[in-house]
């Protein structure tokens, strides 16, 4: 029988830095980012977090590949089961639900904010892909509906962004009554 050491497998660090790092790279982007906030966060050293990721910019690759692949995950869950509008109704609810801790849909903005670079542009796309390609499939809506479905989904991660969930002006108030009709 194996005795627990109490010690972490390189898989386990490297799952907790990605976690971290999620935090990290959503308030501050890849720019801002810090490593060493991120190995300070995890309780490792820096170069650690280099030996597990290579470097800074796969380290934020990592983060959004988790990032959006936990998206799609919300989304399968969600809407388990359904057909049609009720794939969008119900993915819709639980993204609304997000907007209360949006440090998912800050990484997904700051990864859109960094597409500037091929290689995170080409992570980006793949993961925002098989978004798409996942309520088309589950949905079996058409085109123009999945995309209104998509723009919709895009104005609620600038809702986040501009913390209008706690905002007093009369459009930020109208324009989430807005996003809450239509789902």
């Amino acid at each position: 029988m194996a005795v627990a050491t109490g010690r972490k497998t390189a898989e386990e660090r490297r799952e907790a830095v990605l976690e971290a790092a999620l935090e990290e790279f959503a308030a501050r982007g890849l720019e801002g980012g810090s490593t060493e906030a991120i190995a300070k966060a995890v309780g490792i050293s820096q170069p650690y977090v280099f030996r597990l990721f290579g470097t800074k910019k796969q380290l934020f690759m990592a983060t959004v590949e988790r990032c959006l692949r936990g998206t799609l995950e919300m989304m399968r869950t969600a809407s388990a089961g359904l057909k049609g509008e009720a794939v969008l109704e119900a993915i819709g609810e639980t993204y609304m639900q997000r907007l209360g801790n949006p440090t998912y849909l800050h990484a997904q903005m700051q990864s859109y904010a960094a597409c500037g670079d091929p290689d995170i542009r080409e992570v980006v796309r793949r993961g925002y892909g098989e978004l798409v390609e996942y309520v088309e499939r589950a949905s079996g809506l058409p085109t123009e509906r999945v995309a209104h479905f998509f723009a919709k989904g895009m104005l609620l991660n600038v809702v986040a962004s501009l913390d209008l969930l706690q905002a007093d002006e009369g459009w930020a108030q109208r324009l989430l009554d807005g996003c809450q009709k239509d789902v």
